[in-house]
Parts: C-alpha cells; structure tokens; sequence
C-alpha cells in the first residue's frame, strides 16, 4: 500500500524544505494559495491522472518551483483524492 504524507503545518513544513524523500519518494508541494508539503511514491508517475497534473505544473511555472522542489498549482483537497484512488491501484 503506497504511503501519502503532509506536514501538518507551515511551521514544520519550513524547516522540512530541505529534509529529503525516503527512496522510492518525492516530494511535491501543493496548493493554490498556501502550499502544502507532500511525500508521495514515485510509481504515481505513471499514472495519466498525476501526469496531467505535472502537465498544469508544466503550464503554470515551466521549471521555475517557486517552492525549490516540484509545484502542483492544484487544491490540495482534489490532490488528496487523486492520491488516495492511486493508492488503491
């Protein structure tokens, strides 16, 4: 089963921003206002779903992360149920 996890608040996920993934992981940020943290399986990448995500990402900062690592300009609420029905897969 693939683990999804968020740093709760904006104070941990400050000093998390140079804290590395676990192998296998990634980190993206996710947001379009305040940007959450989120360590999700790298086997999210081959799923259409998640790619037209990276897509909007594409369209929205080019290769310009704002955050320092991966930006999905999404809310975070459809981010999670996207993740949560890849877990399932």
């Amino acid at each position: 089963m693939a683990i999804l996890r968020r740093s709760p608040s904006s104070e941990k996920r400050s000093s998390s921003l140079g804290a590395k993934a676990p192998k296998g992981y990634f980190v993206v940020y996710v947001g379009l206002n305040e940007k959450k943290r989120f360590v999700i399986p790298v086997s999210y990448l081959n799923h259409s779903s998640f790619q037209e995500l990276l897509f909007q990402a594409e369209e929205e900062y080019g290769f310009d992360h704002p955050m320092g690592g991966l930006t999905i300009p999404c809310s975070q609420d459809l981010f999670v149920n996207l993740t949560s029905r890849l877990s399932r897969t």
